[in-house]
């Protein structure tokens, strides 16, 4: 369900292999019968009489309580989603949001609570979303099965698995169908937990629950995540003796697990299953995953064919085509390709998002093709509302990457005139460069701001074990004691237990230098360290405790 690093444009490619969603679609009678109507919920703290707690409840028309702008004073003056965006889209500023609108006395109807935690969820904003969706319940809005599942699938991203299973086991009988069975399922999947979601959907078979496509879908994306794609085509086979319909989804994923395996002939045996088969028409998605499987095989003569058929398919103009024919045409080299589907976007989103243009920008920069990305990012400079580090940061590394440091500095400090603040990546970018050119005090200020810009943000960021590794061998040649100390004290910040290698690198430092630390024996106790044989003995020479 979920997707990668914020500083990379989304979507790149498509996500072939994301686990299903459940609970979003009910088949049950219940829920269908209340399609035509709305609850109204009061979300403020409920007294406890029932008989308040039931006039809280007001139905009304859709047609009615779709429109928020003529509601009365009680209810809160706009859509719940935009009072929880309305400072931005960071999770700190929706949760303060969130925490002033759940303290108000402000009511709203159910159906906003709905919409606002599928806007939640689609930004991976699920802390929020497991607090609307459980304060909700707490104040009388009554959950149907469908929500159940959405709200088990939020405990576990919030909570995590332990939780979810003990919700699950918490909920009413009448509430465990293929939808609250097929959410823990699709939890088991993420966790990459394979035995038990293999012995829950082996259970949902023996209760003869409703089976659908999604329960086979996230165990064939559990399989191709855990390096096992030789067992998706056993479950194909299962779904068929079963007679439960292939979608779109089950094909991607078929297809994807052939591709790793290289069998590319098998690719197209599927492909050509599909449009025999009739019920399910290939998508752009699908032919975007062609494509990508074209690309990654080096056929990009057949991949450019598969991105034509996207292209006559994506006739909606869907913004997401676009980025990924930005994307696969730039993975095939064919510049000329790019900026034609360039041109396109625009002129079908004269008002182009930011991801669009960070798409576009990192793609130019891998074909280096600087003055074309240079051309564009100003172009998005001088119409953009939001100043977005992201964008700053694809040109700011391909500065880095040229070696024109100044450049990127500069870049930099007009990103902070405009309001954008460096976030761990800016900062990790300026490291790669200091690295490569061995100025390890930079690289060190660089850490020193990366943990810290990460921990302002309320994400951890830590330097990967071979830039530990490369500055630590660094301290360690120049004889540089202090300046291996001072390091090691921004490490401490990260809040992670320092590796032993570390502690013996920091010892060989000592030695080299040819001093004493009579409370590195003390240190190493309280950091809970296991030196080698070999570093046991080197302690010896610095320590006389």
């Amino acid at each position: 369900m979920d997707r990668p690093e914020p500083d990379r444009a989304q979507p790149v490619l498509p996500l072939h292999t994301r686990p299903v969603r459940y609970g979003e679609q009910s088949s049950s009678p219940l829920k269908s019968k209340r399609r035509n109507v709305a609850r109204v919920y009061d979300c403020c703290p409920q007294p406890s009489a029932t008989s308040t707690a039931i006039s809280a409840m007001a139905l009304q028309p859709f047609g009615r309580t779709r429109s928020v702008s003529k509601r009365s004073k009680t209810y809160l003056e706009e859509a719940l989603y935009r009072r929880l965006f309305r400072d931005g889209s960071s999770e700190m500023s929706v949760r303060q949001q969130l925490n002033r609108f759940l303290k108000s006395s402000k009511r709203v109807y159910k159906w906003e609570v709905g919409d606002t935690l599928k806007k939640l969820r689609g930004r991976r904003l699920y802390y929020p979303a497991f607090k609307l969706s459980e304060a909700m319940a707490e104040r009388g809005m009554n959950k149907t099965v469908s929500d159940q599942a959405i709200h088990l699938d939020l405990v576990a991203k919030a909570k995590g698995i332990t939780a979810a299973e003990n919700y699950f086991i918490n909920l009413p009988e009448a509430s465990k169908n293929h939808l609250s069975y097929g959410a823990l399922l699709n939890c088991y999947c993420k966790e990459l937990m394979a035995e038990e979601a293999e012995g829950l959907l082996e259970k949902m078979k023996e209760l003869n629950l409703e089976l659908s496509s999604m329960p086979y879908n996230s165990i064939m994306t559990l399989y191709t995540k855990t390096g096992q794609p030789e067992k998706v085509p056993a479950i194909i086979q299962e779904m068929k003796s079963s007679q439960i319909m292939l979608d779109a989804f089950s094909y991607n994923i078929w297809m994807r697990a052939l591709a790793s395996t290289s069998d590319i002939l098998g690719v197209e045996r599927v492909v050509e299953e599909m449009k025999r088969d009739g019920r399910v028409a290939p998508n752009w998605t699908t032919y975007s995953n062609i494509a990508s499987i074209y690309v990654d095989a080096g056929s990009f003569e057949k991949a450019e064919k598969a991105l034509k058929e996207l292209e006559k398919i994506n006739a909606h103009k869907n913004l997401s085509a676009y980025q990924i024919l930005i994307t696969l045409y730039g993975r095939t080299g064919n510049l000329l390709e790019v900026y034609r589907i360039w041109r396109s976007l625009r002129l079908a989103f004269p008002k182009t998002a930011n991801i669009s243009y960070l798409n576009m920008i990192q793609v130019l920069v891998k074909l280096k093709d600087l003055p074309g990305a240079e051309k564009c990012f100003k172009e998005w400079e001088s119409n953009c509302t939001t100043y977005d580090i992201r964008i700053v940061n694809a040109l700011i590394g391909a500065y880095a990457k040229e070696g024109s440091l100044e450049k990127a500095k500069d870049l930099k400090e007009r990103a902070c005139r405009r309001g954008a603040k460096p976030n761990a990546k800016t900062w990790e970018l300026f490291l790669e460069y200091y690295l490569q050119n061995e100025d390890i005090k930079s690289a060190a200020e660089c850490v020193d701001n990366a943990v810290s810009t990460g921990r302002g943000d309320g994400r951890k960021w830590v330097p990967s074990p071979e830039t530990v590794r490369t500055m630590m061998r660094h301290f360690e040649q120049q004889k540089d004691v202090d300046g291996a100390e001072g390091f090691l004290k921004i490490l401490s910040k990260t809040e992670g237990q320092l590796e032993a290698a570390v502690f013996e690198s920091l010892i060989r430092t000592y030695v080299a230098a040819g001093r004493k630390e009579p409370t590195m024996r003390r240190r190493l106790k309280m950091e809970n360290v296991e030196l080698s044989e070999v570093g046991t003995k080197l302690l010896d020479k610095i320590c006389d405790e």
